[in-house]
């Protein structure tokens, strides 16, 4: 039996939920393999990575534009889904998947995220659909500031029919879960936790001497910029009144439209952008920092990090839902202070051997072979 996994996004490996598809799909795909339907947005083609999965087929939905757009955002809209999702919600993805959903062979059919959950729930009154969510998408938004108290309702009660109306919900971290079941008791959910590849991913041969700090994330996400303000305006002057050698790499999309910025244009932070071969990042750097303040889920950059065996530096927020324990597997600290001695600590002195416990765990815990066998079950 094929699986069949709707994404909204073309499938390019830019973002942390593009990695969370990615750990999915692999998953799935050792289970009799794998069909995967996306709608093109945000890049013309998938990466290579995603059509060398063994067993995998991609398909391709063109979304339309214009008055037929217009209508589809209307009725999602008029259906109770909040502007940020409606405005993905394409009727051509959810005719294919309709279509796709129909093959004799089907297994299960899972809508990647709450966009693809919105576009296939008339094929969720037919049939079972099970929703993959990257969030507990309520249980953070507010934070992010801007969105009116009516929006915060609906998003709310979005989320609760999504939840009650799947067939199974995928939650990727406990604390996503309880939130989840407290704001839909009936709710049928299972923890699947994001994972990489581990076995592709050689751990360093040695941890840089080099006083280095990396940032990788997307930085168009707000909890990622805030992090970032967090670093530049609390974490590094204090490192700096210590440490002035000490730099920063920031490597992700959306640094462009940060502009310069004071700290942005202090020579020892270094803004790469988006970089193809992030072994090369991590192999100068001394440790990676996970800074994060907002939002849900647990980051993949970190668990990547862990994957090279980099020491890390995270706060509470960054490390909620994982199996990770501070000063075993990373240094968790919150607080401009805390943070900032436990970086102090480890560009100083290095951190190896929280780099090869991180890097043991994450193969444990957090590999796609592992997802495999949970998601067989």
């Amino acid at each position: 039996m094929r699986d069949l996994l709707v994404s909204p996004h073309t499938p390019v490996l830019r973002s942390g939920r593009a990695l969370r598809t990615y750990g999915v799909a692999r998953a799935l795909a050792l289970h009799g393999g794998l069909d995967l339907l996306y709608a093109r947005f945000e890049a013309p083609e998938p990466d290579a990575a995603f059509a060398a999965i063994g067993g995998i087929e991609l398909h391709e939905a063109i979304p339309s534009r214009g008055a037929r757009r217009a209508l589809a955002y209307a009725r999602a809209r008029a259906g109770g889904v909040p502007s940020a999702i409606a405005r993905g919600v394409s009727p051509e993805l959810a005719a294919c998947a309709e279509c796709l959903a129909r093959d004799p062979g089907r297994g299960r059919v899972i809508a990647d995220g709450p966009v693809a959950a919105a576009a296939l729930a008339r094929l969720a009154r037919g049939r079972p659909v099970i929703y993959n969510a990257h969030n507990f998408e309520s249980g953070f938004r507010h934070e992010l500031g801007g969105a009116r108290r009516a929006e915060e309702r609906r998003l709310r009660r979005f989320e609760r029919a999504l939840l009650a109306r799947a067939s199974e919900s995928w939650m990727v971290s406990e604390p996503d879960l309880a939130a989840a079941r407290q704001l839909c008791p009936t709710a049928r959910l299972r923890l699947v936790p994001n994972v990489l590849d581990v076995a592709a991913i050689e751990p360093l041969p040695a941890i840089a001497r080099e006083p280095r700090a990396v940032f990788v994330a997307n930085f168009a996400y707000a909890p990622n910029r805030d992090g970032l303000r967090f670093l530049l305006e609390d974490v590094f002057p204090r490192v700096w009144s210590e440490q002035p050698n000490a730099t920063l790499t920031l490597v992700g999309a959306g640094l462009d439209d940060l502009g310069s910025g004071a700290l942005l244009g202090d020579p020892r932070v270094q803004a790469l952008g988006f970089v193809e071969d992030l072994r090369a990042v991590y192999s100068r750097a001394r440790c990676a920092v996970v800074p994060l303040r907002l939002g849900g889920g647990t980051p993949l950059k970190l668990l990547e990090a862990l994957a090279y065996g980099l020491p890390a530096i995270a706060t509470a927020r960054a490390t909620a839902g994982l199996a990770v324990r501070d000063g075993e597997h990373c240094l968790i600290a919150d607080g401009a202070g805390a943070f900032a001695a436990a970086l102090c600590r480890v560009l100083r002195d290095g951190a190896p051997e929280l780099g090869a416990r991180g890097r043991a765990l994450v193969a444990q815990r957090y590999s796609v072979e592992a997802l495999a066998r949970l998601l067989a079950a």
